[in-house]
């Protein structure tokens, strides 16, 4: 029930219907739903867990005693500032982090309770204030960190690509390319293709201090690749590098 739930909001169903044809009150599945959202994990995800761990992520409950229920979450908690930093380099995933604490704490949690606890503790807040953008206004730009490879039919060779992105700020409409790098020429198409794409030209072009568009990365005025403002001069559009110490791109590109 639980995994019909899941795949019918996934592919659109309304509360309503997915009460009726599973026989349940739409109290029910509400209640499942809402689960769901406080996990921590997408839709997606929560259909590539096995049975048994989406019964243990929303049906059973810890069944340790309060002292060793207090050490295996203290445990926890302090390794999950170090599943923090590693999730930052490419390839880490959240799988692989938790083998890691299994080697250290054979005693410990499952995965699908990893990923829970691991959700409820990222979203501590430290305080922030929310961005809000024109639709039109912002274009994000930049290259996701992990390379993907084409195959070339006639030899078989894996050939490595570049993955450029580019994201409308207030949509988080998304443009993405594969090119053979990252040079000036590439870049500059990949830039031209994502505006086509997009159906028009925004106010603001935003890359993250790419070699391709930014020669000398500054605070305050970094330098522009002359080839790169020669194209933004011919589309009557500006640029507004990120600021080298908060990168904000890597916000859409885990979105991805």
């Amino acid at each position: 029930m639980i995994r019909e739930i899941i795949r019918m909001k996934n592919n659109g169903f309304s509360n309503i219907r997915i009460s009726k044809s599973l026989g349940k009150s739409r109290t029910t599945v509400i209640k499942y739903l809402n689960a769901f959202g406080e996990s921590g994990f997408s839709f997606n995800e929560l259909l590539e867990l096995s049975d048994n761990d989406l019964l243990e992520l929303f049906e059973t409950q810890d069944t340790l005693s309060p002292n060793d229920q207090d050490n295996t979450h203290s445990e926890l908690y302090a390794f999950f500032p170090y599943v923090e930093k590693e999730l930052k380099r490419v390839g880490v995933t959240r799988h692989i982090l938790w083998k890691e604490y299994k080697q250290k704490y054979p005693e410990g949690i499952m995965y699908s309770r990893f990923c829970y606890h691991y959700s409820q503790w990222s979203q501590k807040s430290e305080g922030y204030m929310p961005a809000v953008y024109k639709a039109g206004e912002k274009v994000f730009i930049d290259y996701a960190g992990k390379k993907l490879h084409i195959i070339d039919r006639e030899t078989g060779e894996m050939i490595p690509v570049e993955v450029f992105v580019a994201t409308l700020a207030a949509s988080q409409y998304t443009y993405v390319e594969a090119s053979f790098s990252q040079t000036i020429p590439d870049f500059i198409n990949s830039t031209q293709n994502c505006l086509h794409f997009f159906g028009g030209v925004p106010a603001c072009l935003i890359p993250d201090n790419l070699k391709s568009a930014v020669t000398r990365a500054n605070k305050y005025e970094p330098f522009l690749n002359e080839q790169f403002a020669a194209f933004v001069s011919h589309y009557n559009t500006s640029v507004m590098p990120a600021r080298s110490l908060k990168q904000k791109i890597n916000h859409w590109l885990k979105a991805l």
